[in-house]
Parts: structure tokens; C-alpha cells; sequence
């Protein structure tokens, strides 16, 4: 197998190094498109580099060439054919749950000792269902998401100005689009072919799901809603208002969905007072604006809504775990938690005037703990530092290792 040429994303490899001819299985997990397959790749070449007396077996579901690798068994008897006797066989197979059953060859591939497993995947359910069940405790899963705002200028070969910032917002992180011309038209039409390809493959197909217009329908709301309370109930109080009849479980079932392509991602509230989860009313932000504006065009109106997303995405890709805080009759923009690390954050278009710096630094103040608090804004004097609580520029958090 020749590998492709591709930019690299060192700090991805950095997590996958560690469990390296280690047996656990390493999963790449993350939505279509996000560069989990050049990643695999990346991971090829520094196995060739560092392993050279090793087999390396490779399976791409997207390519014609395997299409007859149809189930467990296929799949059992390809890699078995490939495999070099004496030599430690290095098993990368891309785009793994369009095989059937495929976990049953994975479990059983991992048992005979002589294979090291990589994969990617772009549905969440795949975890929480058929690979969890058969080899729980025996893979490891390393989120891909679309590229961070420093890669994003890394790849596109600009500096941290306003206008690469703002470029960032409108056209999103998608790797692939580094290699198109700088042509609106052209992006737009790709990041469309990639949308429809998400919903065919990852949500139509896999779930089987029927009312596709109530599908496309649902995200065009959540594109609206981006960053806003959102319920079943008052989605289909809004169905209602539009003559559409469509059950809360309905709306509950397709809003999973979504989720599980990873082309949106829940917040639920968290109570900051009395420690608990709430299990309604929840926030959802997309994985990349780019493919959010496919669905609403972009409009500097909405701003806030982009920010916010943006900064969400940010905590995403330093691996936090991250809440819609609650704190009384007031709402903290976002609660970070990593291991014992805990960060909250307000977001607004600016602080200029009293009354905002009061309430997004007010908020923050009613906390009463040591973690690091943060008002992110577009303010480009944005450096100070008001009680303890720090105010940075989006353009200067976004660069910031968290």
C-alpha cells in the first residue's frame, strides 16, 4: 500500500503512540470527513518508520477494491490471508462499521496475539453498542474532531489575524478544504456532498429512518437554534405552530441520531449549587459551523451564536467534558471538567457596556471556588483581568492550550 500525502496533526499521534503494539484496539471515532482516515494514514507511516520488519494490512470501506469484505467472516479471512507468518501484523481498517459483525472478528483477532488493531468509525452507536458489548475493557477510543482554529491556520498557511479568525467562522474546519481552490462556490458544494453523505450513510441507512424531510426539517431548527434551550416538547410546539404532527419520541429518536453522526453534539445543564444533572432542556452545537451554514447560511447577525460554538468546539478539542452550567436564575455559558480540572466560561460579543461586562463577569463571581474563569469576547482589548476573572480575545483563546 503507497500512503498519501497529508498534513499532519502531531497532537492526535501523540495519543495514539502510548498504546502502540499495546492489545487494546484503537478506535478513531469522530464525524465523516474529519480526518480520521489521514490520521490512520499517519499512523501507518510512523509504524513503517518504527516497526520496519512489520506486516501492515489495510482496508478502506470507501474504496471499491473492498467491497467484498462484507461481514465478520469476509473480513476474518482477508486479514488471515494477508497475514506473514513470524512477522507482527499491523490491522488498519477505515470506515469499520460498514462491515457486519465486525466486532466478532476484531475480538477474535485480538485474542490470537499477533495482530495490532486500528479503526476508524463515524457513528457513536457503534460504541455504545456492538463494540462495547464484545470487547469492553479491550479498545481505547480517540475522539478526531474538525481542526482546531491553530491547525486551521497551520493548514491553511495563515497568521492569527481578524480576518483568518472570520474566515475560520464562515467556512469551518473541514480538513479536505485546504486542498480546493479559494472559491465560495466550491466549498459550499463540497461541504453540501458532505452533509448528505452524513445524513445517507451515517443516519438514513444505519437507522433506517424513514421521514427524511422531518429529518432535514429538525436540523435546519437546531442550525436556528444553535446554542439555545432546546426540548422536545418545545420542538414540537413549534411542529404544531408549522400544521406538522410529529411524536416526542419521534423528535427524541431523530435528535440521537443527529448526535450519533457527530454532526451535533448535547449539553446538558448542570447545577452548580446542587450538583446535579438535568435531563431536560439541553444546548446543541455542531461539530463544524461550516456544515452548520450549509443549512442557514452564515449571517454576521448571529455572531454570538458562532462564537459560542467556537468556543465550545475549543473545549472539545482540549478533551473536557463540557456542561451548560446553572447557578440559581442565572446560566454560566460553560462548565469544563477534565480529570479534577474544572473551567467556566462566559461568552459575548463584547463587555463594552456596563451592563454586560456586569452580567457575564457577575455571573462568574457567584461561583465560589478557585477554578479558572473566563469571559471570552471579540473585544480586541480584551487582556485584563477583573477579580481573579480573566477577559480574553476569541482570536487568543482559541490558540490557548487548556
Amino acid at each position: 500500500m503507497d500512503l498519501q500525502s497529508y498534513i499532519s496533526r502531531p497532537a492526535y499521534l501523540t495519543k495514539v503512540v502510548p498504546f502502540i503494539n499495546k492489545p487494546v484496539i484503537k478506535v478513531f471515532t469522530g464525524q465523516r470527513r474529519s480526518g480520521k482516515s489521514y490520521l490512520l494514514l499517519q499512523t501507518i507511516d510512523y509504524i513503517r518508520k518504527n516497526y520496519p520488519d512489520s506486516n501492515s494490512i489495510y482496508i478502506n470501506k470507501e474504496l471499491p477494491d473492498f467491497n467484498f469484505i462484507k461481514d465478520d467472516e469476509t473480513l476474518w479471512s482477508f486479514i488471515k490471508s494477508q497475514h506473514q507468518e513470524g512477522k507482527k501484523a499491523f490491522v488498519f481498517i477505515d470506515e469499520i462499521q460498514e462491515i457486519f459483525l465486525f466486532e466478532k472478528s476484531l475480538r477474535g483477532l485480538l485474542a490470537a496475539g499477533d495482530y495490532d488493531i486500528y479503526c476508524t468509525g463515524s457513528n457513536a452507536t457503534m460504541l455504545s453498542g456492538e463494540l462495547a458489548t464484545l470487547l469492553s475493557g479491550r479498545y481505547i477510543e480517540i475522539n478526531v474532531h474538525t481542526l482546531s482554529f491553530s491547525e486551521f491556520l497551520r493548514f491553511h498557511q495563515l497568521d492569527k489575524s481578524v480576518s483568518s479568525l472570520t474566515k475560520y467562522m464562515v467556512q469551518g474546519g473541514m480538513p479536505f478544504l485546504v486542498h480546493l481552490e479559494d472559491n465560495d462556490l466550491v466549498r459550499q458544494e463540497y461541504l453540501r456532498n458532505v452533509l448528505n453523505t452524513i445524513l445517507y450513510k451515517d443516519i438514513v441507512q444505519r437507522f433506517n429512518v424513514r421521514n427524511f424531510t422531518f429529518l432535514h426539517n429538525l436540523m435546519v431548527y437546531v442550525a436556528d437554534n444553535t446554542g439555545s434551550l432546546l426540548s422536545a416538547n418545545r420542538i414540537n410546539e413549534y411542529l404544531k405552530s408549522q400544521k406538522l404532527n410529529v411524536s416526542t419520541v419521534t423528535i427524541l429518536d431523530y435528535l440521537h441520531f443527529l448526535e450519533s453522526s457527530y454532526l451535533v453534539h448535547r449539553l446538558k445543564r448542570y447545577d452548580i449549587n446542587g450538583h446535579k444533572i438535568f435531563e431536560i432542556n439541553d444546548k446543541y452545537y455542531f461539530e463544524d459551523l461550516g456544515l452548520r451554514h450549509t443549512l442557514r447560511p452564515y449571517n454576521p447577525k448571529e455572531t454570538n451564536k458562532y462564537i459560542e460554538n467556537l468556543v465550545f468546539k475549543h473545549l472539545l478539542n482540549n478533551e473536557y467534558q463540557v456542561f451548560v452550567g446553572k447557578l440559581g436564575d442565572r446560566e454560566i455559558d460553560f462548565i469544563g471538567w477534565k480529570g479534577d480540572s474544572v473551567i467556566y466560561i462566559q461568552v459575548a460579543l463584547s463587555v463594552s457596556e456596563p451592563k454586560t461586562f456586569e452580567r457575564e463577569f457577575g455571573n462568574l463571581l457567584l461561583i465560589r471556588d478557585n477554578h479558572p474563569k473566563y469571559v471570552v469576547t471579540l473585544d480586541e482589548y480584551a487582556t485584563g483581568n477583573h477579580e481573579g476573572i480573566k477577559h480574553l480575545n476569541l482570536r487568543d483563546f482559541l490558540m490557548m492550550e487548556l
